[in-house]
């Protein structure tokens, strides 16, 4: 599966992506060290620096991106649509144009009230089924919580899709038992990812009645519980907690804040590829 990474950062999404088995043929990136390290890490994969600008017209499979949480942010002032960041309908717009049966986004937990709604009545709107996640860093073993929304949709013909009175009062043929199949593999593939009691993932509702549900709980890694495999997150020592002496220490630091966590990526990921093999 090709893959169009927009809002790329230092690449988290096409890590846990390429792991999965996917190839990334195209970033969309504005911050310039961003851009240097995924030139070092993605050497050859074409970069644009500007998602308004950006056009894009040959076959992707899946269009992955982390539009700019600063509009829903907690920490910001949660401007919504009023906020010159608020991207989300650049994303929309390259997916209407480029028409991939998958797309991936990410954003932080604030958009739940703010956008959450219209990104998914956006999706649904160009025939996108989704399914709203929430998933904690955590849920992957890492030693912080960091709750994220994450979006999965995905497409089929119009012929295949289940109209609204066929999700609202029951399908006459198949199509509704054939999405059900889609997202009950997906659930499944995922359900890995959480080490909890309180797994659960919504179904794909209209807009309006998606409320994602948590991967976490009190059996999970920093939500109370311990982690199976502490060093592979070590990444510095114990002693010494300021970072002196690195390198471009605030870009690292500010392209750090941005990223996904890519293991969990990886999961998403390989959960996409298995339903895309047993569907043909």
């Amino acid at each position: 599966m090709n893959v169009l990474d927009l809002f790329s950062g230092i690449g988290g999404f096409s890590l846990g992506l390429h792991r999965s088995g996917m190839n990334t043929v195209q970033f969309v990136e504005k911050d310039p060290y961003c851009r240097q390290i995924l030139e070092k890490n993605f050497p050859g994969v074409p970069i644009h620096d500007d998602i308004r600008t950006f056009k894009y017209d040959k076959p992707v499979q899946l269009i992955c991106g982390g539009f700019p949480c600063q509009p829903f942010s907690q920490a910001g002032l949660r401007r919504g649509k009023d906020d010159d960041r608020h991207l989300w309908p650049q994303m929309a717009r390259i997916i209407q144009e480029v028409r991939p049966r998958w797309v991936i986004g990410e954003n932080v937990s604030g958009i739940i009230n703010l956008e959450l709604d219209e990104v998914l009545a956006t999706l649904e709107g160009e025939n996108y089924q989704c399914q709203t996640l929430v998933i904690p860093a955590c849920a992957v073993n890492a030693p912080h919580r960091r709750d994220r929304v994450w979006i999965v949709a995905h497409t089929v013909s119009n012929s295949e899709r289940p109209t609204y009175r066929e999700r609202t009062f029951g399908a006459s043929d198949n199509k509704q038992n054939n999405w059900d199949k889609i997202w009950d593999d997906f659930r499944n593939r995922c359900e890995t990812m959480a080490h909890s009691e309180s797994i659960g993932i919504q179904g794909g509702r209209p807009s309006g009645e998606q409320k994602p549900k948590t991967y976490g709980g009190e059996k999970l890694s920093m939500c109370g519980g311990s982690r199976e495999n502490p060093d592979f997150w070590a990444v510095e020592s114990e002693l010494g907690r300021v970072a002196n002496g690195i390198p471009r220490r605030v870009d690292r630091l500010k392209a750090l804040g941005n990223a996904v966590v890519p293991q969990i990526v990886e999961i998403i990921g390989k959960a996409v590829m298995e339903i895309e093999k047993n569907n043909g």
